[in-house]
């Protein structure tokens, strides 16, 4: 029973004892939340008060920029208007400038207007008197005209086409008549010595000519060699082409290769490489480009060499080396078939000799001579035609004013002044023009022909044209019923003009104007 008692008692206290513990959370949990509660509102209350602070005191910012930004505003706008102001200022001055100006010129317009309104009336008037006048003279005029037609019998145009027809008849047979006299005077006193000047040049002048193509041919030991000239690919032929600029044509032509090309000095370069490789046997890109530069050495002394040789045999001394050079190019160079060093040799011999017999200076006629067409060497580098070419290079390697002017006037672009000028024009006339001397192409041959009996042909009275010595001369027959004696001398005169005109030609050609009358009967 005590037992029971006992445990009583200690469940009793350990349930006092929950209680109490029980009641204990219970009230510290309402105090905590209590608490918590008072601190949350303390903190809401902190934060309200910060937020009103903070906002009072953005407030107060606001306003003070506000203030800033107006019063910054009010200057700039202030500022704005000041140079408004100015800018304004200046413009209105400009704008009153301009327009004195505009009142000034319209005042001088005004004054030119009146002035010229004046001298309009004043010419008006004028024109009117002329007006007046003419209709005036033009019925006077038409009044002896009607009387002239009267009195002659014809009209107007009848009586000036048969003024005209008589006019025209005594001009020509007056003109025909003083051409012959001239003509006849002059070659008494000139023909029989000019004739024997020439004639005793040409014959102490014997020059040899060599007729030059644009070909060249080189020989082969063997057919073999051409496969190695052409290369694996046609590269060794590829190459000596590109480096010399000529066109090697190997055909089926034996133990023979074709080099073709404008430039004669190319084609030597050509030539002589060619033949280097063919008896040295080595022929490849790299040997083929070694044997062309000493090619071209070897004919850059070639053509020094035969420049001084040329100025040796001619006899002149003292020429610049440079015209040297150019006049050994010459020996490359050729004209209508002729060799250009060869023609300029002879002149050179033609002028000296012609001189000598005149007594005119003979060496300056021999160094225009020779130098007269050294243009030629680089006419096809230069601008312009080889005579104004070739007196600007003598001027340049200062020849003497004779030789230069004897150059420029050799072809007849400028009056000859000198009679050394004349002698070098009359040589390379001589020259150019001996038979033989030049050659041309069979069809511009026959062209200049055709052409040369074509303008004999267009006159009126001629019945037949021969052209005859290698186009030159051409003999003219003429009808004798239309053409007189007189008029053959004219006739003459007028085709000359034409052919010297219309027609290219080396040298110089001899019209030959033929009048016959025949009176044939029959003996029955």
């Amino acid at each position: 029973m005590k037992l029971e008692n006992k445990i009583a008692k200690e469940v009793l206290v350990i349930i006092i004892e929950i209680v109490i513990a029980a009641a204990g959370i219970g009230v510290g949990t309402v105090i905590g939340i209590y608490a918590r509660k008072i601190i949350a509102e303390g903190k809401i209350n902190s934060a309200e008060e910060a937020a009103k602070r903070i906002i009072d005191e953005a407030e107060k910012e606001a306003i003070t920029n506000k203030k800033e930004i107006l019063l910054e505003a009010k200057e700039e706008v202030h500022r704005m208007r000041k140079e408004f102001e100015r800018e304004s200022r200046e413009r209105r001055n400009e704008l009153q400038k301009l327009e004195r100006r505009l009142m000034h010129k319209e005042e001088v317009i005004d004054r030119k207007s009146e002035s010229l309104e004046r001298k309009e009336d004043n010419l008006n008037k004028k024109l009117k008197d002329i007006e007046n006048k003419e209709k005036l003279a033009e019925e006077l005029y038409n009044k002896q005209v009607e009387e002239l037609e009267r009195l002659s019998g014809l009209t107007t145009e009848e009586a000036r086409e048969l003024l005209l027809t008589d006019i025209r008849k005594e001009v020509s047979h007056e003109a025909a008549m003083m051409i012959k006299e001239i003509e006849s005077n002059a070659k008494e006193e000139a023909e029989k010595k000019a004739r024997e000047i020439i004639s005793y040049a040409i014959q102490k002048c014997a020059a040899d000519h060599v007729a030059e193509s644009t070909v060249s041919v080189v020989s082969l030991p063997n057919d073999e060699m051409k496969g190695r000239i052409i290369g694996r690919e046609g590269r060794n032929i590829r190459t000596l082409e590109t480096l010399t600029g000529i066109d090697l044509i190997i055909d089926d032509t034996p133990e023979a290769v074709i080099l073709s090309g404008f430039d004669p000095i190319r084609r030597e370069v050509a030539r002589i490489a060619l033949e280097k490789l063919i008896v040295d046997g080595r022929i490849h890109p790299a040997r083929i480009e070694e044997m062309v530069e000493k090619a071209k050495k070897e004919v850059e002394t070639s053509i020094r060499e035969e420049g001084e040789q040329a100025a040796f045999d001619a006899g002149i001394h003292g020429i610049h080396s440079e015209l040297i050079r150019l006049l050994g190019r010459l020996k490359f160079r050729t004209s209508y078939g002729q060799n250009v060093l060869k023609h300029s040799m002879e002149v050179a011999h033609l002028a000296g000799l012609m001189a000598a017999e005149i007594g005119a200076d003979e060496k300056i006629a021999k160094r225009a001579g020779l130098l007269h067409d050294i243009g030629k060497a680089v006419d096809h580098e230069m601008e312009g035609p080889h005579v104004t070419i070739g007196a600007e290079l003598a001027k340049k390697y200062r020849e003497s004013k004779e030789v230069v002017h004897a150059i420029a006037a050799h072809h007849g672009d400028i009056e000859p002044q000198t009679v050394e000028a004349v002698l070098v024009q009359a040589a390379d006339a001589i020259s150019a023009a001996r038979p033989g001397a030049r050659r041309e192409t069979l069809e511009t041959y026959i062209r200049r022909l055709e052409k040369l009996e074509e303008i004999a042909n267009s006159f009126e009275g001629v019945e037949k044209s021969f052209a005859i010595q290698a186009g030159r001369e051409i003999r003219i027959m003429v009808k004798p019923d239309v053409v007189d004696d007189a008029e053959t001398i004219h006739m003459s005169r007028e085709i000359v003009k034409r052919i010297e005109n219309e027609l290219e030609y080396p040298g110089q050609i001899k019209v030959n104007v033929i009048r016959e009358t025949r009176a044939i009967e029959y003996a029955k």
